[in-house]
């Protein structure tokens, strides 16, 4: 009975949905709106350096620097979703460290640069070619990019398309010993056709700060312009900063076609308390409307080039003259309109052990509702939706009830209750959400400390749902798509 009640309200709300469809669709198109506010940092400590995001088929891709051999990505449907969204590793490097990964579609592949320390050798870019279109893989590691003699040091690849060809940018230290920006042509996505020459050299006073460093290029193209982005100082301090090249001459390879602009484009705002924002990406709204900056920025200026920084992003405007105007580096408390044309996305959250999908049970839309496990499918009632509340925190509201995951009777004890209530915004109705590996992730209630779990391990459908101690067993992790 119990079955054939959820076949026959499954087929209601298919119909309410079609039904509803129906009437939207005669009103014509929507125009775009902002997506759902957020606070930097978008992304938090530890995977957080040296961030490259970008927008692709309705959602966010996200890599970072990860202190680790692993590439590690995360997808979102928004900004705002992006601190929660799960960590999934896309490429092992087999290298001892990685840093900063740059992600870029060349040819319908994705291709993934990454600079690696092999044992204390010099480092070198590495890249990993997609089987497909889809960012998160599979990928097959190509091998290193031979960007410069004597298999020499050259990290923070980026590639750049200009007249029809293809160039890798990247960091490499030249005769006289500054760490410099190159550029090297490519014969193809992961092969360098010939060594790499210097385009740009420290030299300016504000690229000599805590030491002279020009790296972390990016390309930033509009209008039938090129310029090329990047950071410069050292990282070691609050000084680390953006500049800026133009290329205005005929041959990308000499350093006589780019032109420096004389002051830098973004640093610290220390009113604000940012210090030290750069290595940088650049990425569009999901309209195509507005350009952002993705950036990484310690909250310290005692903060250097270690795990303290993280990722925030902001939208840029562009000067009269065409040149892009990246304003000043906002404040952690500063509320942002996320980009436009974004659209809230629900997730299935679905149990490792059980593989059932958590589900407001017996579709009830008062609160008090029951949350149980379910055979995943496509219904309402196992939609839902994270949205972030404070301090890493998110709230979890079912798209069928409205109501939001909650602590019952603000209980404390293993074995509590988890509910669906009116969303309030409580501390009973906030989770944390834990990368537990292999894509899954843990949900630990704020009030309770107490973990989301399949209790008693059930593996059938209508498999209860409580709080238990945080364990981190299969039984308490879940997986967020």
């Amino acid at each position: 009975m119990l079955l054939l009640l959820r076949r026959v309200l499954s087929l209601f709300a298919a119909a309410l949905v079609g039904l509803a469809a129906a009437v939207v669709g005669g009103s014509g198109p929507a125009l775009a709106a902002p997506g759902p506010t957020f606070t930097n940092p978008v992304v938090d400590v530890p995977n957080s350096a040296d961030p490259t995001l970008t927008y692709y088929n309705g959602f966010y891709y996200y890599v970072a620097t990860t202190w680790n051999s692993n590439v590690v990505m995360r997808r979102s449907a928004t900004i705002a979703g992006l601190r929660v969204a799960p960590e999934q590793v896309v490429v092992q490097t087999g290298g001892t460290t990685m840093w900063a990964p740059h992600l870029e579609m060349i040819n319908n592949r994705w291709y993934l640069y990454y600079s690696i320390e092999q044992s204390g050798g010099a480092r070198r870019t590495h890249v990993a070619e997609s089987s497909g279109t889809d960012p998160l893989g599979p990928y097959t590691i190509r091998g290193i990019l031979n960007l410069m003699p004597s298999n020499g040091w050259a990290i923070d690849a980026a590639p750049l398309k200009l007249n029809n060809a293809l160039y890798m940018t990247f960091s490499a230290f030249h005769g006289d010993g500054l760490q410099s920006l190159f550029i090297a042509p490519m014969a193809n996505p992961y092969t360098a056709s010939a060594f790499g020459s210097r385009i740009s050299a420290p030299t300016l006073a504000w690229e000599t700060q805590n030491g002279a460093v020009n790296e972390g290029s990016f390309a930033l193209q509009r209008n039938g312009r090129t310029f090329l982005t990047y950071s410069a100082s050292h990282c070691q301090g609050p000084n680390y900063k953006l500049g800026m090249l133009e290329y205005t001459g005929s041959n990308p390879l000499a350093q006589s076609s780019w032109t420096k602009f004389a002051s830098p484009i973004f640093q610290r705002n220390d009113a604000a308390g940012v210090y030290g924002p750069g290595h940088h990406s650049f990425f569009s709204s999901p309209d195509g409307t507005e350009t952002w900056i993705a950036y990484h920025a310690n909250s310290s200026a005692s903060q250097g080039c270690g795990t303290t920084r993280t990722t925030r992003v902001q939208k840029i405007s562009w000067n009269a003259d065409g040149t892009p105007n990246l304003g000043v580096p906002v404040a952690t408390s500063t509320v942002l309109a996320g980009p436009s044309g974004e659209t809230a996305t629900p997730v299935e959250i679905r149990n490792q052990h059980s593989n059932l999908c958590l589900d407001d049970y017996n579709w009830v839309t008062t609160p008090g509702a029951e949350v149980r496990q379910w055979t995943c499918g496509t219904a309402t009632v196992q939609d839902w939706y994270l949205t972030p509340a404070t301090d890493g925190y998110v709230t979890i509201s079912n798209r069928n009830s409205g109501l939001c995951l909650d602590d019952k009777d603000w209980a404390t004890a293993a074995g509590a209750v988890v509910q669906q209530w009116t969303c309030n915004g409580l501390s009973v109705q906030q989770w944390k959400v834990t990368a537990a590996g292999d894509g899954y992730s843990t949900l630990q209630n704020r009030y309770s400390g107490l973990c989301l779990d399949n209790f008693n391990f059930g593996t059938t459908p209508g498999a209860e749902v409580r709080q238990w101690t945080c364990t981190g067993n299969n039984a308490q992790r879940w997986r967020i798509v």
